[in-house]
């Protein structure tokens, strides 16, 4: 939704030197199309991932007066601003989930469609993998995970079976995983959807990531750096990304006064306005030229007042 992206910022950074953050930066793409479009901007491109700093950094190297890269998860953005000092921002993007090149590169261990080791980690130094989530933790704790990150209607099914083969055996490789999930789930349910590992898979990465811990933390951090004028723009790829940016964003745009007063409160007047409505989906062309978008969900904001 690379277009609809640079439409909405357009309004917020149409002003001297701008700076935005790029908290989720990938390969850099929506980066590099900003600094084209936007001449006189200043952009701040964060992500956890080395990898993605190494290609990054290369691609955007035409831009590289105008651009801070940092090694960081997005709910550091107060530190990476404070460090950057620029405590005030004008747009801030999260383009969420796995980007192309981690389900892409086998040995990452993100895709049921490879047989790698089990690691889905977004930052390599880190010490959880989706292997030692498998292998230690207990049935209620896997249920859990594969109920609240994964939506997975068989969640006990599938922990127990987990339990039960990594008895005989540590669960290492994507393939190995696949299989057992896919032997947990009743046979009437796997002739539709889709791989039937694709739910237990998510919700592994979210877990090893603390992807929506970070982003819980991360969207609201974003919304108070915010200039008036500012926009923050959410690209979400799963249900549980997109309601928790819904929930967020109509928090911060709700008059939270009493009902029923004749003179709204100026304290609890919104700071912020919706400049989407709802979520917007990617256009059939897109779709056509990208089937990867088909889950993408786009929504916006804009502050509208400074706090009082």
């Amino acid at each position: 939704m690379l277009s609809r992206v640079l439409e909405l910022f357009v309004p917020a950074l149409a002003v001297p030197e701008p700076v935005l953050v790029d908290a989720n930066l990938g390969l850099g793409g929506h980066a590099e199309a900003l600094l084209a479009a936007h001449p006189a901007l200043h952009l701040i491109g964060v992500d956890r991932d080395p990898v993605a700093i190494e290609r990054s950094t290369a691609r955007l190297a035409p831009y590289a007066d105008r651009v801070t890269l940092v090694r960081a998860v997005s709910d550091e953005l107060p530190e990476v601003l404070a460090e950057a000092g620029r405590e005030r921002v004008h747009g801030v993007l999260f383009d969420l989930g796995v980007s192309s090149p981690q389900l892409d590169e086998a040995a990452r261990g993100f895709a049921y469609s490879y047989d790698a080791p089990l690691d889905m980690r977004m930052d390599t130094d880190q010490e959880l993998t989706a292997d030692v989530v498998v292998n230690t933790y207990s049935e209620g704790e896997l249920i859990r995970i594969l109920r609240d990150y994964g939506e997975e209607r068989f969640a006990p099914r599938v922990a127990r079976l987990l339990v039960r083969e990594r008895e005989a055996g540590r669960i290492t490789s994507t393939k190995r995983l696949a299989d057992i999930v896919r032997s947990a789930i009743p046979a009437a349910t796997r002739r539709t959807g889709g791989n039937p590992a694709k739910r237990t898979f998510q919700a592994l990465r979210i877990e090893v990531n603390g992807e929506l811990t970070a982003f819980e933390r991360a969207l609201p951090a974003a919304l108070d750096a915010l200039v008036v004028g500012g926009r923050v723009v959410v690209l979400a790829y799963h249900s549980l990304e997109d309601r928790l940016a819904k929930r967020i964003l109509t928090a911060r745009t709700r008059d939270t006064g009493p009902p029923g007063l004749p003179v709204p409160l100026p304290s609890h007047q919104p700071r912020f306005r919706l400049v989407t409505r709802g979520a917007e989906l990617p256009g059939d062309d897109e779709l056509a030229r990208n089937p990867r978008a088909a889950s993408a969900r786009l929504r916006a904001a804009e502050r509208i007042r400074e706090p009082e």
